[in-house]
């Protein structure tokens, strides 16, 4: 089962052996100031004694940023790009710029990698340019480009020989050091979102040969794993080994443990899911987070990992490594939610961050099945809660879990799910980022959230929606079947 928060740093929770300890603030970053106004603050973060200070430069363009971290010439250094078709260097120490290195195209920039190494680094725009930059000199080494989508992900090997780009069009493309492009495979039939190489290598018992594991996640609700092998003799070799399952819904963000032994995964669905690779089983499936996971680290030297979300929190979540156990994925969580026991209840409430409850709903046997059948009336009247918040709250979480647990008990494929209401799509459009929502509710978002993306959160290029005829007649066949 998956733990809920604990009392504070350090503290352990949950038979799922791994326990949220801290959380850190709303984070984000500020939009520059007007011309004539004082300056925005520094985007910062304070995080607990045990981890270091962090201090970036401003952003060049609020709200697009892909920041990747590394040691450069003895110091630290943090890689940022964005939309304004630049990548940017900082010296962590002091906030210091150290180069900005400008897009061949000018395209905006969507992620950025540096090299195990440090001697390079690789930028990939929305036009499907990729450009090698010499991260000691700052200067442009050698360009390429993919055939068809943007360039959203990227992933060096650990040996630093080759890396490899994740497209919006699905494509897996992977180039040598000298950018030459090895070979390119339709991976992800919806668009990558993210992929990573696993440090530790896996060893051939019969030939001695090495092979790096790689992993890619998509909009398809997928994990894939793959085995990477690159030699002078054999030469380059790409093969598909297998499907991680567990998400109802797009998976944004993936990354191996730095001993390759776990890989976590964080979803639309707001989960976050850590498997074993070598059994390939869930090993934890952790639902603090209110919004869609959008990124996930593990620590190098410590059992911590970090999960970001746009609910604006970055969570801290600590291993106890003696206690390994296996959980049900959040999907299966759900659909059982009429069994859950009032242990399971208290583990949702502190999941949700309601953990004040949990003395409340014990005291009262609240189980799986009471859970769903409680109303605004019975909180007030049976459970006592007389806060008007917080009952509010409560039953705002719970008709969450109603929607879910219908969703997975009729059945419904995610893609037919509109990402804003999660409810069956009627009259389904196409936005300017390229994904269908139900139109009444992203004329809705539109005009509520000044035209950014529900998605991407990034800026919509137009507030035109198409209407996604295809989907809609999928939508119909599916319906006509699932009725009969």
């Amino acid at each position: 089962m998956l733990p809920g928060p604990g009392p504070g740093p350090g503290a352990r929770g949950g038979p799922a052996g791994v326990a949220w300890i801290h959380q850190l603030g709303r984070v984000g970053c500020r939009r520059p100031g007007r011309p004539g106004s004082p300056a925005p603050r520094q985007p910062s973060v304070r995080l607990p004694g045990w981890l270091s200070w962090l201090r970036a430069g401003r952003l060049s363009e609020w709200g697009t940023l892909h920041a990747e971290g590394h040691s450069v010439r003895g110091r630290h250094v943090l890689a940022s790009c964005s939309t304004d078709g630049t990548t940017v260097l900082w010296n962590t120490q002091n906030g210091e710029t150290l180069a900005v290195m400008e897009q061949p195209t000018g395209s905006p920039v969507r992620v950025c990698q540096f090299s195990p190494d440090s001697t390079c680094l690789v930028s990939g725009a929305a036009d499907g340019t990729v450009v090698l930059w010499n991260a000691q000199s700052y200067k442009l080494y050698r360009c390429g480009s993919v055939k068809d989508g943007s360039l959203v992900a990227c992933a060096f090997s650990p040996n630093g020989n080759l890396f490899v780009t994740g497209s919006s069009c699905g494509d897996l493309t992977v180039w040598d050091d000298k950018m030459r492009c090895l070979h390119s495979e339709k991976a992800h039939d919806l668009g990558i979102t993210c992929c990573d190489f696993s440090s530790q290598p896996v060893t051939d018992g019969e030939h001695g040969l090495q092979f790096f594991r790689l992993a890619s996640c998509g909009q398809d609700c997928q994990i894939k794993i793959w085995v990477v092998s690159f030699t002078h003799v054999l030469g380059f070799e790409l093969k598909y080994k297998s499907t991680l399952n567990g998400h109802c819904a797009p998976v944004l963000a993936c990354a191996f443990s730095h001993n390759g032994q776990m890989l976590v995964s964080g979803s639309v669905d707001k989960s976050v899911i850590i498997y074993d690779t070598n059994t390939e089983s869930i090993l934890h499936t952790l639902t603090q987070h209110t919004r869609y996971v959008t990124s996930c680290a593990f620590a190098p030297s410590t059992p911590l990992l970090a999960t970001g979300s746009m609910d604006k929190t970055v969570n801290i979540w600590q291993f106890d490594l003696e206690t390994p156990c296996q959980a049900r994925s959040m999907e299966d969580q759900v659909k059982f939610t009429e069994d859950w026991s009032e242990e399971d209840v208290s583990v949702w409430l502190c999941a949700q961050g309601l953990s004040d409850l949990v003395a409340i709903f014990k005291m009262n046997n609240i189980d799986g099945r009471e859970l769903l059948n409680l109303t605004k009336e019975s909180l007030a009247d049976d459970l006592k809660i007389e806060s008007l918040g917080l009952r509010s709250k409560v039953l705002r979480k719970i008709e969450e879990l109603r929607t879910k647990v219908k969703t997975l008990s009729s059945g419904i494929p995610d893609e037919f799910l509109c990402p804003i209401t999660r409810e069956l799509m009627k009259d389904p459009v196409i936005a300017s980022d390229g994904y269908s929502y139900e139109k009444e509710a992203m004329e809705n978002w539109i005009s509520k959230k000044k035209r950014t993306s529900p998605m991407t959160n990034l800026v919509l290029p137009s507030v035109v929606l198409t209407p996604n005829r295809t989907l809609k007649m999928a939508i119909s066949r599916w319906l006509e079947t699932h009725q009969k």
